[in-house]
């Protein structure tokens, strides 16, 4: 089991930037792929981001395409999600999320993913 932290939310305005990261601990980081979720009000969990392994892949929701980066340090156990021109529905809980050990390749669904985070709000405002 690997346990999960995200930071770096916050309230924001619309077209303003974030950074998230998500630090993780307990097992081997480096042999799973690692992904993003959000969660909006009265929403299901969705999909947002995932990164290979090793970085070489990354997979990103159609509605963030172009907006969000996401990254990993696999000599800092860090994941991180950079947020670019941040929209009002992009609004919700972000969720850190990490694959069971040897499953190396992205998946964009939450059953796919092993260990999550307790999650961080980001508000945009308009």
């Amino acid at each position: 089991q690997v346990q999960l932290a995200e930071s770096g939310g916050g309230l924001v305005q619309a077209g303003a930037s974030l950074r998230l990261s998500c630090a993780a601990s307990g097992r081997t980081f480096s042999r799973s792929a690692m992904g993003w979720f959000r969660q909006a009000p009265g929403k299901e969990r969705e999909f947002v981001a995932a990164i290979s392994w090793n970085g070489g892949s990354t997979n990103l929701a159609d509605s963030v395409q172009g907006r969000f980066t996401i990254t990993r340090d696999n000599t800092k156990n860090t994941v991180a999600l950079q947020m670019n021109v941040l929209k009002p529905e992009d609004t919700a809980i972000y969720y850190c999320a990490a694959r069971a050990v040897g499953n190396m390749m992205t998946s964009s669904r939450s059953s796919g993913y092993a260990d999550w985070g307790q999650g961080t709000q980001v508000t945009v405002s308009s």
